[in-house]
């Protein structure tokens, strides 16, 4: 039986998405239409998949999943988070400036500033069980023998596994090739995004980030997070952080291990349209 839905493409950064209201309309999407809606040559085309739900929590406005574009579905997005804010919003679903919403680990909480939305990723988690990482104990980095080579990674869960990869020229990076292999390590058990930063000074960083189950997109909003998290903890940025990906500019704050991260940046509406999938 044939399903007719109605959609708005958006994009943080060039991270698009594909957003579904599923409150006000019946949605049952299999993995295979996932990868169908995903498809940038016969579907509407993104990196991810977003469903705004009713919660099942009562502190919580709106309930947030998130769909790779292989049709798995993931914890947290970043910048999917703030798209999310302003879909609400523009959609008349809530009038609210601060909006609680509930990821599959938990509460965020969302502010919209004008063009800006400030997100509340909670507390970075460097337990390697979080991820999972599988090593002996914790470290603020770990040593991660990758085709043959060995690389000096921190790792990090923002809600969702990162591991981290401090560069010095990202140019000189095949972020195709070493981020496929992070991502699928072994070490990984549930693969991890992958990320390439590259530190200007203690108050900007470069990134790119290979993320699993999508490949490199234009920006990673959680990946952002757990760069600056992780070159944090060893005490190589400061407090604030402009962190520059190839679609733009993020500014994340982080006080420091067992504080809250705030992440904020843009969110932009592309165009609504309708699909029939079967």
């Amino acid at each position: 039986m044939s399903q007719e839905i109605k959609f708005t493409k958006m994009h943080g950064l060039g991270n698009d998405f594909v957003v579904i209201n599923a409150i006000s309309q019946a949605i049952d999407l299999s993995a295979r239409q996932i990868k169908q809606i995903a498809d940038r040559h016969f579907g509407v085309g993104c990196d991810q998949l977003l469903l705004v739900e009713k919660p099942t929590m009562a502190e919580a406005e709106f309930r947030y999943r998130i769909f790779n574009c292989d049709g798995g579905e993931v914890e947290q997005c970043g910048n999917g988070a703030r798209c999310f804010a302003l879909f609400v919003r523009q959609q008349g679903l809530t009038s609210n400036e601060t909006i609680s919403v509930e990821t599959a680990n938990g509460l965020i909480e969302l502010q919209v500033l004008g063009d800006q939305v400030a997100v509340d990723m909670g507390i970075p988690d460097f337990r390697p069980e979080s991820l999972p990482f599988l090593t002996e104990n914790r470290a603020e980095s770990y040593n991660l023998t990758v085709n043959g080579a060995d690389y000096a990674i921190g790792t990090v869960s923002m809600g969702n596994p990162h591991a981290v990869l401090q560069v010095d020229d990202l140019s000189e990076v095949d972020i195709e090739i070493l981020g496929k292999a992070i991502e699928s390590h072994q070490q990984f058990p549930n693969r991890v995004n992958a990320g390439f930063m590259q530190i200007i000074n203690r108050d900007e960083i470069r990134l790119r980030v290979f993320e699993r189950g999508v490949g490199e997109t234009q920006a990673c909003g959680t990946g952002a997070c757990a760069a600056v998290a992780v070159a944090r903890m060893q005490g190589l940025l400061n407090e604030h952080v402009t962190a520059h990906l190839n679609g733009g500019d993020l500014s994340i704050q982080w006080q420091g291990e067992g504080q809250t991260l705030i992440m904020t940046g843009p969110a932009t509406t592309v165009f609504q349209g309708q699909l029939v999938l079967d």
